[in-house]
């Protein structure tokens, strides 16, 4: 039994119930799930999902570098110490990054405080689509971007994480 809302119960939440339920889509920034429950109904859940990002590329670009820094780092410290969202823990274990050899570790280490370094950012990347070789060498190229392409590059990515959240929250109906 799919315990899961259909997007006909999305659409009827009251607008305190939709936060509480989507406020992780957009790590730790739920005022994203405020203005996307605000703009109800939609007619497909793709349409939600998109709003998502929409709401989040019509931002301010100093909000929308808060949203790139409330993401913690791949394999990093917090994810370490289980200090990260449930939604983030389930990610990186999904690509193996919690069952890591200490070189690996020590590899996403340098990997992340060279991108801190060159952007003053995590490192972002839509895990459930990666391998953990590929988010290693996705990391490596990534550090040759500008920081502009980067930035734009990090929110594409903070997207298709937002996309496949909502997916995980919503039945799909017929």
């Amino acid at each position: 039994m799919n315990t899961l809302p259909t997007l006909t119960d999305v659409n009827a939440l009251p607008l305190p119930e939709f936060v509480q339920r989507f406020g992780g889509v957009l790590e730790h920034s739920p005022r994203y799930a405020e203005r996307v429950g605000q703009q109800r109904p939609f007619g497909r859940v793709e349409d939600l999902a998109a709003a998502f990002t929409t709401a989040v590329l019509a931002d301010t670009p100093e909000q929308q570098l808060a949203l790139i820094r409330a993401h913690p780092d791949l394999a990093g410290k917090a994810a370490l110490a289980g200090e990260v969202t449930a939604e983030s823990a389930s990610e990186q274990a999904s690509a193996g990054l919690d069952r890591l050899t200490p070189q690996e570790y020590a590899e996403f280490h340098r990997i992340n405080a060279a991108y801190h370094a060159r952007f003053d950012m995590p490192y972002i990347v839509c895990v459930r689509e990666n391998t953990r070789d590929s988010i290693m060498a996705g990391a490596a190229a990534r550090l040759q971007n500008t920081p502009t392409q980067e930035r734009e590059t990090a929110l594409r990515e903070i997207g298709k994480i937002a996309r496949l959240r909502v997916l995980d929250l919503v039945r799909q109906e017929g």
